[in-house]
């Protein structure tokens, strides 16, 4: 799904995204909000984390001045790469499958990293 465009995104800052999926559940047809923490690595290319951090699911954030990716449940830390820096967590963040067509950011299903 189309979920930002490339020139919104700034190189090296993460930011967070919202767009609309389309999700079948049976013969219901849903579209939901999804958020996905996005960061642009140069001029064509972008990763998409999944927004739950891998320890229990908590939400996590980005905290410019630490320079890292936050979970203040249970203080898990992340790098801006996805890489765990401390805390409980195990593995680094999920990711979403992206894609970058036409100057627009496509993200896909999450894949699991371990």
């Amino acid at each position: 799904m189309e979920a930002a465009d490339l020139a919104q995104l700034h190189v090296g800052k993460p930011q967070e995204v919202t767009f609309e999926r389309t999700r079948v559940d049976g013969w219901r047809v849903l579209k939901e909000k999804v958020i996905a923490w996005v960061v642009r690595t140069d001029d064509k290319n972008v990763v998409a984390y999944s927004p739950q951090c891998t320890h229990l699911g908590c939400a996590y954030h980005w905290e410019e001045e630490r320079d890292k990716f936050v979970c203040p449940c249970h203080e898990s830390l992340f790098t801006i790469d996805g890489k765990v820096v401390g805390g409980p967590a195990s593995r680094p963040l999920d990711r979403y499958a992206v894609r970058v067509e036409n100057s627009k950011l496509l993200i896909g299903s999450k894949i699991i990293k371990a």
